[in-house]
């Protein structure tokens, strides 16, 4: 695209009204959805962000110094961009298609409606500290991380597809998070993709309109160097005497909650994970970990013996189970169980219960409803159908496992969370992350979901192995590399050593506090940048 080319579509975009801005807001916002997972496709972000800083330009004609405009049209990106992000979340409700189908648009539409109240924000927050020069592109940088952030933290938070996952691909790109986590990500992603607006911004009063891009392309190329050279100097080790044995059972969802499929469920389980992997392969003996996924069995665990036996019977000495499960809570002898908690088991090959990990970050609607009480009053239920909802657990820490180190337990989305995986001084060996995407079906979202559990090993330094019903299961060095995975909606096994864990990252010893540090300065950047161009 020529100078002149360029310079006409951002008057264009900058001279928008009405329908046709949100018309282009929605557009650009659900093209930015290709640099996502599976499409990494993040080059599109160098036309679709600029036009976030047109679309904030145009906005100043509005009244109030143009906040409700920009407000608006954030809304309308957010939209675009939710809408066709999260289109797989729909598939949910035809699991139980007459019980929840007409809930479905609900989701599809309502869900990217709400969430694009937090891009709204950002943008209303930039046009508030806009400036006219090159350094808008800092407002709307800073602004979108900490609405990006309010996103991943009010009402329980859903940071999915954060913008930050653009630059995690390729992998050299992805170790910046070692230094800065996601939020750093998200502010350096937003900056450097919408750099190129400044180009029609001309060399009138000694403006070099060039200098604002060729400074993104130049920290592009200066994270990709970091990367490869951090990729290099920490190749793939592993853990001795550790063999690891995923099994993915592909099962539908329907089954898995069915208490009559009991038998063929544990049938399935016990003849999948002894299954021979290759010639010289030997079944479940040759794994001193066998993992199963999330929400293993339609039943208490626990409170089947003969289930337990069975397993004692598939284990060989010296072999631990990590499974999931929903666990009972301890109740008198006789009560009724109406809740449960969703939980990880660490199982003993005699079928004793060395470890239980109950799951922190329960999923609104699919594991409890806000208000629970008074929504069940009115007819509503989860899609899990648990009378009153799951019960959150008390606490997270590492988990003992027997000849191997101490892991941190990850169930389903609690991987998307930065902060849940934060380990301070109680530092694991590794992360295990047990999901269900079957929920979903051959769509995006595994594919999304992926790409944010590999964020946390880069971020963390630590190796995470990921065991998921539908796939994708997935052993994960702590660079991000990953070294064994299984498919989307395959059936089998996958059999991995562990990584080793490198040194605590920047990242795992300081959390946020750089993320922090580089959008306070961002915006006390472009606010000195405002004060000095009022006129005196």
């Amino acid at each position: 695209m020529t100078a002149n080319k360029l310079r006409a579509a951002g008057l264009a975009i900058i001279l928008s009204w009405g329908w046709k801005r949100a018309a282009i807001a929605f557009v650009a916002g659900a093209l930015s959805t290709l640099a996502m997972a599976p499409f990494n496709a993040w080059p599109v972000l160098f036309l679709t962000f600029p036009a976030m800083v047109w679309l904030i330009d145009g906005a100043g004609a509005g009244r109030w110094r143009g906040v409700p405009a920009a407000a608006m049209t954030g809304w309308w990106f957010g939209l675009g961009y939710f809408v066709p992000g999260l289109y797989w979340i729909g598939y949910a409700f035809l699991v139980d298609a007459p019980t929840f189908a007409w809930l479905m648009p609900l989701a599809v539409l309502g869900l990217p409606a709400y969430l694009a109240l937090f891009t709204a924000f950002g943008f209303a927050l930039a046009r508030l500290v806009w400036t006219t020069d090159a350094s808008r592109v800092i407002a709307l940088a800073a602004s979108l991380t900490v609405s990006e952030w309010l996103r991943g933290h009010i009402l329980t938070g859903f940071p999915w597809n954060t913008f930050g996952y653009a630059l995690t691909e390729p992998l050299a790109l992805a170790q910046t998070a070692s230094l800065i986590g996601l939020w750093g990500l998200t502010f350096l992603g937003v900056a450097i993709f919408a750099s190129p607006a400044v180009l029609i911004d001309g060399n009138s009063s000694g403006r070099r309109p060039w200098i604002a891009p060729a400074m993104a392309l130049s920290l592009l190329i200066a994270m990709g160097i970091f990367g490869a050279a951090r990729l290099g100097l920490h190749p793939t080790s592993e853990v001795a005497n550790v063999r690891l044995r995923i099994m993915q059972p592909n099962l539908q969802q329907d089954v898995r909650f069915n208490y009559s499929a009991k038998a063929d469920v544990m049938q399935k389980y016990l003849t999948l994970s002894d299954r021979a992997s290759g010639p010289q392969s030997t079944g479940v003996r040759d794994a001193s970990i066998l993992v199963w996924p999330e929400s293993a069995f339609p039943f208490f665990l626990t409170r089947e013996a003969d289930a337990m036996a069975q397993i004692a019977d598939l284990l060989p000495k010296g072999t631990i189970l990590i499974t999931g499960s929903v666990r009972a809570p301890d109740l008198p002898p006789g009560t009724k169980v109406t809740r449960a908690y969703n939980s990880i088991y660490a199982i003993d090959h005699d079928g004793s219960v060395l470890s239980v990990y109950d799951k922190l970050h329960l999923v609104p609607f699919g594991e409890y409803l806000p208000f629970q009480d008074l929504m069940e009053k009115l007819g509503f239920v989860q899609l899990t159908k648990v009378q009153g909802g799951f019960i959150p657990g008390v606490h997270r820490k590492p988990m003992d496992v027997p000849n191997a180190p101490r892991v941190l337990p990850l169930i389903c989305y609690e991987a998307i969370f930065p902060g849940d995986v934060a380990t301070g001084a109680d530092r694991p060996g590794w992360i295990i992350n047990l999901t269900n995407d079957g929920w979903f079906g051959i769509s995006t979202g595994p594919y999304q979901h992926l790409q944010q559990a590999r964020l946390r090993a880069i971020e963390q330094g630590l190796p995470l192995v990921r065991a998921a019903n539908t796939g994708i299961s997935a052993v994960i060095d702590p660079m991000g590399r990953i070294v064994a995975r299984l498919g989307l909606g395959l059936e089998g096994v996958l059999d991995s050593s562990l990584p080793s864990a490198i040194p605590p990252t920047i990242y795992a010893r300081t959390g946020n506090i750089p993320a922090a540090l580089i959008v306070a300065a961002g915006f006390v950047f472009v606010i000195r940048r405002r004060i000095a161009k009022r006129p005196s």
